[in-house]
């Protein structure tokens, strides 16, 4: 699995490129302000898709993966840098809170219409929440080499509640009809109605998240339950020496010939 992933590195480096570029230009973008799945699927790859890929494909990692690299960082580790503190909550929140801003920032109904009358401003929504989602997918894919990997307890935390948000929004984005900005000329002119349009983005906004978060989540969780699981073996493997007779060494053997007499 690991030589597979090591492989496919460099086209998933690729196809976040390509993935961020074809949801950022036409005819994908004039989709995404006439419909609001278009809008919702280009949300997401901004969000996760091409952060997670960015981050799982960039080129060094496989290079730096037994000795870092002395010459300049890269990418990863600039981001690194630039928000880890020492403390491992402190490290968290930077990396998680300010993608939650950003993203429900970009998902409010003024910016939906904001970004449906000025299409340039997608280009800084491009930029904001691939630049702060890879940051929070370097603790979650732990590819920073500058300090100790986050506690899995803690990455399960960061990508439950990243998706949970992004899942909250699409809750909302299913309520309200206000918070989808609709070329209502064009969905009229067209089979796809408003009701059909909104509930494909919510799908979109729940099924992207989960098949990119889930995995995180469960992987540090289950790896720490084994690693707890093994601890907790281990304290108890005392030999018999150690827990009957403490100090005595071999405990001594029973005396022989004692039988019980026959009835």
């Amino acid at each position: 699995m690991a030589r597979f992933l090591a492989s496919a590195r460099p086209w998933l480096f690729l196809l976040a490129i390509a993935a961020s570029l074809g949801a950022a230009l036409p005819p994908a973008a004039t989709y995404a302000r006439q419909y609001a799945f278009a809008r919702a699927l280009q949300f997401v790859i901004f969000a996760v898709v091409t952060p997670a890929l960015l981050v799982i494909g960039w080129p060094s990692r496989a290079a730096r993966a037994d000795r870092p690299a002395p010459g300049a960082p890269g990418l990863p580790s600039l981001i690194g840098r630039a928000a880890s503190p020492g403390q491992p909550a402190a490290r968290a929140a930077t990396r998680l809170l300010p993608f939650l801003a950003l993203a429900i920032a970009w998902r409010l109904p003024v910016t939906l219409q904001a970004l449906e009358r000025y299409p340039a401003l997608t280009a800084a929504e491009l930029v904001t929440l691939v630049g702060f989602g890879s940051s929070l997918w370097l603790e979650l894919a732990r590819t920073s080499r500058l300090r100790q990997p986050l506690p899995r307890l803690l990455r399960a935390a960061m990508a439950a509640v990243a998706m949970w948000t992004i899942w909250t929004i699409a809750y909302i984005t299913a309520m309200f009809d206000a918070t989808m900005p609709l070329a209502r000329e064009a969905a009229a002119a067209s089979a796809l109605t408003a009701a059909i349009d909104r509930q494909i983005a919510v799908a979109i906004m729940w099924a992207v998240p989960a098949i990119f978060f889930m995995p995180v989540v469960f992987s540090a969780y289950l790896t720490w339950l084994g690693e707890r699981e093994g601890q907790d073996q281990q304290a108890r493997r005392v030999t018999p020496s150690e827990s009957a007779f403490p100090g005595l060494g071999v405990p001594p053997r029973a005396p022989r010939g004692w039988r019980v007499p026959p009835g």
